[in-house]
């Protein structure tokens, strides 16, 4: 009978980090094979490790590489994953069977991050933002299985908010029926990633990193099996224009539907277009949103280790 260590590859230096309670951020890789060309996703990604290094902890980019759940990748790995490109499959919950079973390799998502990253042992995950709740899902359907994720699965997911492409009311309403707690990080609004502002309200506002980890081990000492969602909004010199980044999201939706996107495919869509749209500056917005969530993710999981 197989058991998880057959699937499930954890790197030397996050087993140590892990064994010896030092603090450890999981990082997902759809961002990687999927969030930007190459070489800037690798120079990117490689730059997100170094920022966790520097904020004391160790960094665990999260992949599927020849049908392995693999927690802490190697540079040489990684630069593999972005010369791929999108030739690497974007796996969420319901792909990571077949990928594995079939030996392929696998971007994941943050559904996926959040599974391997528990599997794992590590609990705290920083990335840019989540799905959601797509616009027009009251007809469609399509809600980012992230959402269930967060539901079940007991990590602490920092984040810049839900992504602006979507419903971000009735993501808070999913959220909220999930029993997931969606905290704001300096802020009692919730981010709407490239912006610093949406218009709604987070549940809890906490200053601290120490508060964060007070609270997401407090959930998991009584017994809670969710997820915690900690909204951290983008620094303000690199928000962008509400009314900017809502033009460009307007017509990029337009524009999907036109061309029938739909699915998982809506998001990598969506977001490549504003960026077209919007000359390129969504997505140093994008970057630079990252590196900040990665540096409170590591300060937060430095907080975790600490009361363990």
């Amino acid at each position: 009978m197989s058991n998880l260590k057959d699937f499930l590859v954890v790197s030397d230096e996050v087993k140590e980090a892990l064994e010896q309670n030092k603090p450890v951020v999981a990082l997902e890789s759809t961002i990687i094979s999927h969030g930007m060309p190459y070489p800037q996703n690798v120079e990117t990604a490689l730059k997100v490790e170094q920022i966790i290094r520097d904020n004391g902890a160790i960094p665990a980019t999260i992949a599927i590489i020849n049908g392995q759940m693999r927690a802490g990748l190697s540079a040489d790995e990684i630069d593999y994953l972005g010369k791929k490109g999108r030739e690497v499959a974007k796996v969420s919950r319901r792909d990571l069977p077949v990928i594995i079973a079939e030996k392929k390799d696998g971007a994941t998502t943050v559904t996926t991050t959040m599974m391997i990253a528990h599997m794992a042992g590590i609990d705290v995950f920083a990335t840019g933002g989540i799905g959601g709740v797509h616009r027009g899902a009251e007809t469609t359907m399509d809600i980012s299985a992230d959402l269930e994720e967060l539901a079940q699965t007991p990590v602490m997911v920092i984040c810049a908010g839900a992504k602006s492409i979507l419903d971000l009311g009735l993501t808070l309403e999913y959220l909220e029926t999930k029993g997931v707690p969606v905290l704001g990080y300096q802020t009692e609004e919730l981010p709407a990633f490239y912006t610093r502002k949406s218009g709604f309200s987070v549940d809890y506002r906490v200053d601290t990193p120490a508060e964060l980890a007070e609270i997401f081990t407090t959930q998991q000492q009584i017994g809670m099996n969710s997820g915690l969602l900690v909204t951290n909004p983008i620094p303000e010199q690199y928000a962008m224009d509400k009314d900017t980044i809502d033009a460009a999201i307007e017509k990029a939706l337009a524009e999907a539907k036109a061309n029938g996107i739909h699915g998982k495919e809506s998001t990598p869509f969506l977001l490549a277009k504003v960026a077209e749209i919007t000359g390129n500056d969504s997505l140093e917005s994008n970057i630079q949103l990252v590196f900040n969530n990665v540096a409170l993710g590591a300060k937060v999981a430095s907080e975790v280790c600490r009361r363990k």
